[in-house]
């Protein structure tokens, strides 16, 4: 028995050793970098509840760079449009996670620009009506869908009150480790959860934004700032009469 546990720990430090490599040479010209990584060490729990706040007062029209980040970060253009298709239907068809939406106050006319994405529900619809689990919330609160059990019925495109899943109709060129993606699934901004399970607390459009109208953080926790942000301003949520205590909020609106 004490053999075993001997070489037991032989293994994982031939493990950690082979992790902490950093670069293997394949091919002459062909490198593959392996980075030390630092993954998550236990289930993520209701202590958290990771949510944002949006000033959309400071939101300029026109401004996308916290869609292009989020396309960037995730891999939201790498694949293209198939010979002979439409441009206006491909655009129309092109996977989404976050649109510039425009809203306009009957009132008094004045216009909000903002950015919408999945709210990230505490009771979420597009979970209640998958008929397979795929699409589920974390204890964390990140709204998720499990792409290897998501048989593309779309019900949960149907369901979302925002419009802030996508479908993806063609195959995907390159996919990337950090956000699988394929043909035939639905998907949707999941809060950089790969950022979230590496420890940082940053989304990519947050940081992108050049105004600092993204706040993102730990809605648990009173001290964090996006908690303080949210006790001192107004905000609201949208589609608040439908009660599902969204993790997204808006203040300027």
């Amino acid at each position: 028995m004490k053999t075993t546990d001997q070489t037991d720990h032989k293994r994982r430090d031939f493990l950690k050793t082979g992790v902490a490599a950093s670069a293997v040479t394949l091919a002459p010209g062909i490198v593959m970098h392996t980075a030390e990584a630092a993954p998550r060490d236990k289930a993520v729990d209701s202590s958290v509840r990771w949510g944002m706040l949006i000033d959309s007062s400071k939101c300029a029209s026109g401004c996308d760079s916290c869609v292009q980040a989020c396309n960037d970060e995730n891999g939201l253009e790498a694949y293209s449009m198939p010979e002979g298709a439409d441009p206006e239907k491909w655009d129309q068809q092109r996977p989404k996670w976050i649109r510039s939406v425009t809203l306009k106050d009957n009132l008094s006319g004045r216009i909000s620009n903002l950015p919408l994405m999945c709210q990230h529900c505490e009771n979420p619809p597009c979970a209640d009506v998958c008929p397979t689990g795929a699409s589920f919330r974390r204890a964390d609160g990140v709204v998720m869908v499990d792409r290897h059990i998501c048989i593309g019925c779309r019900y949960c495109m149907m369901a979302c009150p925002y419009k802030a899943r996508s479908f993806i109709h063609e195959n995907v060129d390159i996919k990337p480790e950090l956000a699988p993606r394929g043909k035939g699934c639905v998907e949707s901004c999941n809060f950089c959860v790969h950022r979230l399970d590496d420890g940082q607390t940053t989304t990519a459009c947050q940081d992108a934004c050049p105004e600092n109208a993204i706040i993102f953080g730990d809605l648990n926790d009173p001290n964090s700032e996006v908690s303080k942000a949210l006790a001192e301003y107004p905000s609201v949520q949208i589609r608040a009469d439908l009660r599902l205590n969204t993790g997204v909020r808006y203040s300027g609106i």
